[in-house]
């Protein structure tokens, strides 16, 4: 045979790898979006009206605005980090009883959550009802903490569909059923904002008509949610309520406080940052720049928290079918993808980000200090496309409790005192604050990196079935057969 001849065939296949390559990108990323899109959609929708309302506070007053940045920061990202984090147990078990078939095991594992949220959240409760206290114990400003006090009564009804709300649309999107929850966020989304300047502007009802808003579009994707899964739309994952969901219920304690640790020391980074900008010389200004950009940052990364979901659906199916290959595949096309999203908007934000204070107050004070963190911010939308996918990869293998000591290690041992330490000895105030955050998010990144790399997949795949076998439960149907027998 020729060289002519052996280079046409080893064109052609070249050319066939290269085909099937594609074939398998084009594939996974199918997959991907159809969980990613309606997290990403319900998330930003969601966590828009948090920002809108904050607009709306930020156009009364600027002691308002910092009231309520420094209740939505940190005592509802506090409480909203143990929920979120308890309920990603939920994410973990839906997703590999869905790919291992166990699906009526998916409605138990849904009541449970309920079951432990609604507890925790109740034991928590203190955190809002002494708000104002706390916050002057901890040294912030009298006036701002008094006003923080009133608005932290106004979240409570707010906080509690995080129970629901964050749960069953963890249940949902590992089914692949998450597109309903992503309409009924953009519903909320469209009645939140008339609401508002019906409550706030038109009728003057200020802070309060602010909250009311809020309150009743939070609670109108619950109640469709409960109408979705009541009404017949889940047949093979929801077989009614069942004593069986408190049965086995101390595993899913322990599963889900370590994925509560893990979320919340995510979260909770920010708040604290939030908080050192309280003892700044301009503690109003500081504290609303801050949470402005933070809010900002936090709206873009709900489009991470879409990848997050999705990363935690792909991996936690393909572990539960037992192909470490597929999933190590999906990692790949997951991190590339969001990525890419993210570039997108660390330029957008470059260009943009001397006008984005204005959206938030009419105070020029605010507005130049937000001006000047826009760099930063624009950074930290960029770091946002990497940690969050390799977080809910850890989560789809059942890798919390790993990345909870990362998190801890990064974020408050290396983040934290390079933060305090640029803002206030070197005398960069907000700005040496967010220099830490980075420096902790970068460090996180790449240990995650590491950890993802050195992961031996196939013993996970392992670990997944002796989970889920060491909690099965036996559909009512399989019940029916072996009666029968």
């Amino acid at each position: 045979m020729d060289n002519g001849v052996q280079d046409g065939l080893l064109d052609s296949q070249v050319e066939k790898v290269d085909e099937n390559l594609k074939e398998k990108i084009y594939d996974e990323s199918k997959k991907i979006w159809r969980v990613a899109l309606p997290g990403v959609l319900s998330r930003v929708a969601s966590f828009g009206c948090i920002v809108v309302t904050q607009s709306f506070i930020g156009h009364i007053s600027e002691l308002d605005l910092a009231a309520y940045a420094l209740v939505q920061t940190l005592t509802v990202r506090f409480v909203n980090g143990i929920l979120l984090g308890m309920s990603s147990a939920t994410e973990t078990l839906c997703g590999q009883a869905y790919g291992a078939g166990q699906h009526h095991m998916m409605g138990i594992y849904l009541q449970r959550s309920w079951i432990v949220d609604l507890i925790t959240l109740t034991i928590l409760l203190p955190f809002f009802i002494f708000a104002a206290p706390i916050f002057k114990l901890l040294g912030e400003n009298g006036s701002i903490a008094d006003a923080a006090g009133y608005v932290s009564y106004w979240f409570i009804p707010v906080v509690y569909n995080f129970v629901f709300s964050l749960t069953i649309q963890m249940y949902l999107q590992a089914q692949q059923k998450n597109m309903i929850i992503a309409w009924l966020a953009i519903g909320q989304f469209a009645i939140h904002v008339p609401l508002s300047w019906l409550l706030v502007i038109k009728l003057n009802y200020g802070v309060p008509g602010a909250m009311i808003a809020l309150s009743i579009s939070s609670w109108f994707v619950v109640v469709g949610e409960f109408v979705y899964i009541f009404g017949g739309w889940c047949p093979n994952t929801w077989e009614g309520f069942t004593l069986a969901a408190l049965k086995d219920i101390l595993p899913v304690v322990k599963l889900s406080i370590s994925s509560g640790v893990m979320v919340c020391l995510e979260l909770w980074y920010n708040s604290v940052l939030v908080l050192l900008a309280g003892y700044m010389k301009n503690a109003a200004v500081a504290i609303s720049a801050f949470s402005v950009c933070l809010n900002i940052n936090g709206w873009e990364f709900m489009i991470s928290l879409g990848f997050l979901g999705a990363a935690c659906v792909r991996v936690a199916n393909e572990l539960g079918k037992g192909d470490a290959k597929a999933a190590k595949f999906s990692i790949k096309v997951l991190v590339s993808t969001s990525l890419v999203i993210g570039l997108f908007f660390w330029i957008l934000c470059l260009i943009f980000g001397s006008k984005l204070g204005y959206l938030f107050s009419d105070e020029k004070a605010v507005a130049d200090s937000v001006s000047d963190l826009s760099t930063l911010l624009a950074f930290s939308m960029l770091l946002n496309s990497i940690y969050p996918v390799l977080s809910g990869v850890a989560v789809g293998a059942g890798l919390q409790s790993t990345v909870a000591i990362i998190n801890l290690c990064c974020f408050y041992l290396i983040g934290v005192p390079i933060g305090a330490l640029l803002g206030y000895v070197a005398h960069l105030q907000v700005k040496g604050i967010w220099i830490g955050m980075i420096c902790g998010v970068v460090t996180q990144s790449a240990a995650l990196c590491y950890m993802t790399c050195r992961t031996d997949w196939d013993g996970e795949v392992s670990k997944a079935k002796q989970r889920l076998n060491k909690w099965y439960l036996k559909s009512s149907e399989e019940s029916n057969q072996d009666d029968q027998a």
